[in-house]
């Protein structure tokens, strides 16, 4: 009695292969993409209470519309926007500079705190923190209002132990 053996050449058996021939669902080649730089991190590395550089790709995407200042937004810490002025060294850097610390105090952004940006449109900057164990740290605020001009009335969100 022969023995037929049958080998497989590691096909698979053809489930799925072949579905949606001739309409491409992949995304087009990312050269042909439109340059959309909406969310970014920096590492504090420094000093965190000094002026902060933002990556150059961020400072490139703003091409020409370079604002004198943004207003940052705690992410779950309410409707308050933390006023900040930047910087532009001529160089294609863009820098937070007055305002940042008083944002950095109130949300304890120390040195090996990971900050992440996520750009929301008309200069406002949406911003998590997360601390040197990678971890985000949560805010609360019980502070309703949503300006922070007055450092009479400046409560800072609460980090939660």
């Amino acid at each position: 009695m022969a023995s037929t053996s049958r080998t497989r050449t590691g096909r698979g058996r053809g489930r799925g292969r072949g579905r949606g021939r001739g309409s491409s669902s992949l995304p087009p080649p990312p050269s042909t993409l439109p340059l959309i730089i909406e969310e970014f991190f920096i590492v504090v590395y420094e000093d965190p209470l000094v002026k902060k550089e933002l990556p150059k790709k961020f400072a490139d995407y703003l091409d020409g519309q370079e604002p004198a200042k943004v207003y940052l937004r705690a992410a779950d810490c309410g409707p308050r926007l933390w006023t900040v002025e930047v910087l532009f060294d001529g160089q294609g850097r863009m820098y937070l500079d007055k305002g940042w610390e008083k944002f950095a105090i109130a949300h304890g952004v120390d040195f090996g705190c990971h900050v992440h940006f996520k750009y929301e449109g008309d200069d406002v900057l949406t911003v998590k923190v997360f601390d040197g164990t990678m971890c985000r740290r949560y805010y609360y605020s019980d502070d309703e209002d949503t300006n922070d001009e007055s450092d009479d009335d400046l409560k800072p969100c609460i980090h939660p132990l």
